[in-house]
């Protein structure tokens, strides 16, 4: 039996990246991520900061999802593929925030990411 979700879809929402191990953060010009969610699969793409393009898929359970993603770096055109399981959290102001935990150049790494406020 699966955990109750808690928090609510990520259908249509917006997240931006606030920290990460794998890289700095450009503040004003982070990794962007749109996320799509129905019946448990998790599905979207991000773009910005040190990456050209990238896309992701997934499923959830409860509050935790699980993808596997492949981007393109600027720096080099390189191709970095992986994959992690992020748990949802609400932010004091009630946005979702991801704490991801992924493998990325054979390293386990952690990254923060934040629901854009809404337009």
């Amino acid at each position: 039996m699966t955990s109750p979700a808690a928090i609510p879809s990520l259908d249509g929402r917006r997240f931006r990246m606030v920290s990460s191990t794998t890289s700095a953060v450009d503040p004003d010009a982070p990794s962007v991520f749109t996320y799509q969610e129905k019946d448990g699969a998790i599905w979207g793409d991000y773009v910005g900061d040190t990456v050209t393009f990238g896309r992701f898929v997934g499923t959830r359970t409860g509050d935790t999802i699980w993808v596997s993603f492949v981007h393109v770096l600027v720096a080099d055109g390189s191709v970095v593929t992986g994959n992690g399981e992020s748990e949802l959290e609400l932010t004091d102001d009630g946005r979702i925030r991801l704490v991801e935990h992924y493998e990325m150049h054979g390293l386990p790494q952690l990254s923060v990411c934040e629901e854009t406020a809404a337009a």
